[in-house]
């Protein structure tokens, strides 16, 4: 028996508590999640959803939503959570695309989907955050007690569909294996207990907020303060009950523009973790600073959850996520050579372990482009090593920028750029140019009040070399960006793409 479901919660006292609910203050224990997560698989089972069936969720977050996660999992079923922001025309490619058998929706959207799901002969149920919907009418009817489906280590629980910024977006998919390896790491790597009260404010569509830390949660037997999304004021409410917390840098970047933040908001917290996006090293120097406690960086990705992280006793260093997994192994190559790069030299980061998904749904080809023959999956990340064997992620291969024949990486000029009092933030992409090929671009977000454009160009002009300094440098309100904090550079490539050869 190797169901991820038993692995998570077999042992667990059903009368500690698992989660307390902002909006309404009700508290689950292991017992009511179990309980609950039960009669949903009974009531897919009455759907005649099958073991290796596929369940596409979009719903809102709640803790109804993890009981239906947990219900696939006891079935047997492959869980598809969907991100709540995707529209009619994306759900039906992923409809279509990952051959579902029935489809799970906030009550809300019931009209919007009934007929893409009448065209795909899918099930259409709902599931909302106030205890409303379909699914939980018809568990009201039926027992708790259900059997966990015999599943083996290599059976798929779960697709999560990748952003799709290079093309129509791709089902990774998650064994039992993958997300029991990771989260057997994380606890063990991160000191969790039964002790600990997770601040839980990521979305549950995402490996972050639903295999990183809710699987961490159950896992370890901790509990948690879920709310349905992150706010400074719940944070600052809550956080004095809490011990850890997972988020995005936004989060901690907003938490330290309240002046509430202090020592003594955050005096019973051991742990603070942030991902899914690059921290810069003035948040984490401040932050520090606020509160006296330094941020863990860790780095992963949908098709491999966890590969790094800093650690939880040692030097945790600004502008790296650490070093690999005790259980993964990473190797640094040459795009070009196929050679490992000497240490400090940047090239693309590959990644072998336990943790690494077993390819992309449907999708063979691009699954064999994406491995090399020898295991090792290849990320997309520019990175370097340090002497110590910690990691920094220098951007996407997709991001360099080739600028008269040479390769800039915009995290190089990013930081530069971040360093300049006044700059908030910045985000550096290449464009078309008539004559060198790609031109480099800094969006800068600033404050106004201090910053000085004098202090960039002077700061530009002694650190980068002639073909790594920017040939426009522009100011906007804010930069774009996705759920989970990344900013979405291909938005703003397509926006600046004229900027050189229109005049």
């Amino acid at each position: 028996m190797a169901n991820l479901f038993d692995s998570l919660l077999g042992d667990v006292d059903p009368s500690s508590t698992f989660a307390v609910v902002e909006t309404d203050g009700a508290a689950w224990t292991y017992g009511s999640i179990i309980a609950e997560s039960g009669r949903f698989a009974n009531v897919l089972n009455d759907l005649d959803v099958q073991p290796g069936d596929r369940v596409v969720a979009q719903v809102p977050k709640s803790l109804d939503s993890i009981a239906l996660y947990l219900a696939c999992l006891r079935l047997g079923a492959i869980f598809v959570p969907l991100n709540t922001a995707y529209t009619l025309h994306e759900v039906d490619y992923f409809i279509s695309d990952s051959a579902a058998v029935l489809f799970v929706c906030d009550p809300a959207c019931l009209s919007r989907y009934a007929s893409v799901m009448q065209k795909n002969k899918v099930g259409l149920e709902t599931l909302g955050a106030e205890k409303d919907g379909t699914l939980i009418k018809k568990a009201a009817q039926v027992s708790e007690y259900f059997a966990s489906a015999d599943r083996q280590t290599h059976d798929i629980v779960a697709i999560l569909y990748t952003s799709g910024t290079t093309g129509r977006s791709k089902g990774a998919m998650l064994t039992h294996a993958n997300l029991l390896s990771n989260a057997s790491t994380l606890v063990k790597l991160w000191r969790f207990s039964d002790r600990d009260v997770l601040f839980h404010a990521l979305p549950i569509f995402h490996t972050h907020g639903l295999f990183v830390a809710t699987n961490v949660v159950m896992l370890s037997a901790s509990s948690m303060i879920y709310v349905p999304k992150f706010t400074v004021d719940a944070a600052i409410e809550f956080l004095p009950q809490c011990t850890t917390m997972m988020g995005v840098p936004t989060y901690y970047t907003r938490l330290l523009n309240d002046r509430r933040l202090d020592a003594e908001c955050v005096r019973n917290m051991r742990l603070f973790v942030s991902g899914s996006a690059p921290l810069l090293k003035e948040t984490l120097l401040r932050f520090e600073q606020r509160t006296g406690h330094r941020i863990l960086e860790r780095y992963g990705m949908t098709e491999t959850n966890m590969i790094a992280s800093n650690p939880y006793d040692g030097e945790r260093k600004a502008g790296t996520v650490g070093c690999p997994l005790p259980d993964v192994d990473v190797r640094i190559r040459d795009a070009h050579t196929g050679l490992e790069v000497s240490t400090g030299d940047v090239g693309i980061l590959e990644v072998k372990g336990p943790n690494v998904f077993c390819g992309y749904w449907n999708n063979p080809v691009k699954t064999a482009e994406e491995f090399r023959q020898d295991g090792y999956f290849m990320t997309g990340d520019l990175a370097c090593k340090d002497n110590e064997g910690y990691i920094e992620i220098v951007g996407r291969s997709k991001d360099v920028i080739v600028s008269g024949g040479l390769n800039v990486y915009p995290k190089e000029i990013e930081t530069l750029l971040n360093s300049v009092e006044g700059v908030q933030e910045s985000a550096v992409i290449g464009v078309p140019h008539p004559d060198f090929g790609e031109a480099v671009v800094g969006l800068l977000v600033v404050s106004r009040a201090i910053f000085c454009s004098d202090a960039l160009s002077v700061e530009i002009q002694g650190k980068l070399a002639g073909y790594k300094r920017p040939k426009k440098l522009l100011m906007i309100p804010e930069l774009p960006r996705n759920s989970m904090g990344k900013v979405l550079k291909v938005q703003l490539r397509e926006q600046y793409h004229d900027l050189f050869t229109n005049s």
